[in-house]
């Protein structure tokens, strides 16, 4: 702590000087509202508990407005807490704010803005995700996937059967995950998740959250100039943690592509997008400078690794654990699956998917109440804008809270309550045309797995709720479902849902 205030104080005239000018230079401007702030560190002090910022900046919002300027060090950010200027940044003035910002926690892991999630705007980018749509995320790709959802989904019923068997518990909140990262990890990577050898699948969970963690995590090196912040990051151990998991998922990303590379590895096995990566790669030629390297393979492959396993399994538990908690809910929507899809399956398919539709009004229920990502991962302006009246100057970062948003009663009747009946004969939906609901963001940087998240979350839950009633393990109650949240990045369910099975006659 010593060696930190003695830094800020060798620090302190040219923190001031720079304030000053600022306030010259944006004398003229008409800045959003912001809440008191502290010499050097800002706002930084308000945020509460930084592990849920979305709850800390809410409650700020509350008083200082949707539209709220805070300083964090010497980084302007505003943050939008409603429809409306969610719809200026990601609609109106999409083009002027869909790059992002280069922070110390996405630059190691992301390979340099290698990626699609958190590399800056512009041609790179733009390739590498139009690589993304067409072989993993289009609609044509989903459907082709169809094959491994089926055969995850009879593992998982096959699974879920010897625990009913038993009476046991199980940990719903584990076993949802496995089944996300089975496809994922088929379909992407061209592994079988069960049984592959180059991860160990119970470290696999932590392993995500660190890395969300280190991700999301906030870093002096991005509000402090100079080695200041670098310092101080170091002497947190900032840098150490960063190191151990890039360490650990690079070793990952090169065994997978090592498999890929194999002369024996066989041709009939179903093409994924590591070979559809290396494709790419050896049409640029092996140059590491060229535009498309293997770096590029594994920045993408984190992205697919932590967006595309964890978003989908914290739905689904969240779906289930507001379902356990209202019983006649919970019947109500196993009624009309099992009414829609008939008495004697022995196998669910995409047809009886198609049919069951409150079941979706549920899932969009959930993602409104419980959103994965909290907060959209962050913008930066290009050019100064107006949001809601408001000048926003350039290179001044955006975060949009979509928890605020999702529970704003301006937009929601009795927003904390869940309840699935108001999206009955409701237009607004999750694909990035109403503001109030951004479960996938929307614009340029919209999350563009939607299509696969969604189909992977219909079809387990559709075969949870059709083969099995469930029950709460002996001795609890209702009243007893813990709903703290934990996380950074991701918001998941803190205590796991451990739930007992009851297989259906």
């Amino acid at each position: 702590m010593a060696v930190l205030l003695s830094f800020l104080w060798l620090l302190l005239p040219a923190l001031l000087s720079f304030f000053f000018i600022k306030k010259i230079r944006q004398s003229k401007l008409k800045l959003p509202p912001s809440p008191p702030q502290l010499p050097i560190i800002g706002n930084l002090h308000q945020l509460g508990d930084s592990d849920l910022p979305h709850r800390s900046l809410a409650v700020l919002s509350k008083k200082y407005g949707p539209v709220m300027l805070l300083r964090f060090g010497f980084a302007p950010v505003v943050v939008i807490s409603s429809s409306e200027g969610a719809e200026a940044v990601l609609k109106t003035h999409d083009l002027e704010c869909c790059t992002r910002p280069k922070l110390f926690g996405t630059r190691k892991l992301s390979h340099g803005y290698r990626d699609i999630g958190v590399s800056p705007y512009g041609e790179g980018w733009r390739e590498r995700r139009k690589l993304a749509v067409r072989e993993v995320f289009s609609v044509k790709k989903v459907q082709s996937f169809m094959g491994i959802r089926e055969e995850e989904c009879n593992l998982l019923v096959k699974e879920l059967t010897e625990s009913a068997s038993k009476q046991s518990t199980v940990n719903l909140s584990k076993t949802l995950l496995w089944y996300s990262a089975s496809i994922i990890f088929k379909a992407a990577f061209g592994q079988d998740f069960h049984t592959s050898k180059i991860i160990d699948k119970n470290r696999m969970e932590d392993l995500i959250f660190e890395a969300e963690t280190v991700f999301a995590s906030l870093s002096y090196s991005d509000f402090f100039p100079g080695g200041v912040g670098w310092m101080i990051d170091w002497l947190k151990g900032q840098h150490k943690r960063m190191d151990e998991i890039f360490v650990e998922m690079n070793t990952f990303f090169q065994k997978v592509i090592d498999e890929h590379l194999k002369p024996e590895r066989s041709t009939k096995d179903q093409r994924d997008v590591i070979d559809a990566m290396l494709e790419m790669v050896q049409s640029h030629g092996k140059d590491r400078s060229s535009n498309f390297s293997e770096l590029n393979i594994k920045a993408v492959s984190v992205n697919l690794f932590l967006a595309g396993i964890d978003t989908s399994a914290i739905t689904m538990v969240w779906v289930m654990t507001e379902l356990v908690r209202k019983p006649a809910l919970m019947k109500k929507v196993q009624d009309e699956i099992r009414k829609c899809i008939g008495e004697n399956k022995e196998m669910i398919t995409q047809e009886d998917v198609d049919k069951v539709h409150y079941l979706k009004l549920v899932i969009k229920e959930t993602l409104r109440l419980h959103p994965p990502a909290p907060m959209l991962l962050p913008r930066e302006t290009m050019s100064q804008i107006k949001i809601q009246g408001y000048d926003i100057p350039a290179n001044t970062r955006l975060q949009i809270n979509t928890w605020a948003i999702g529970r704003d009663p301006k937009y929601w009747t009795n927003p904390d309550e869940f309840n699935p009946d108001r999206f009955v004969d409701n237009p607004v939906d999750n694909k990035g045309q109403h503001f109030q609901l951004l479960s996938f963001g929307s614009g340029r940087r919209m999350c563009p797995g939607m299509n696969l998240g969604m189909a992977n979350v219909e079809w387990a839950l559709v075969n949870l709720l059709y083969f099995f009633d469930w029950k709460l393990p002996q001795g609890m109650a209702v009243e007893d479902i813990d709903l703290e949240e934990a996380g950074t990045l991701t918001v998941i369910k803190k205590v796991p849902l451990e739930l007992v099975p009851v297989l259906r006659h």
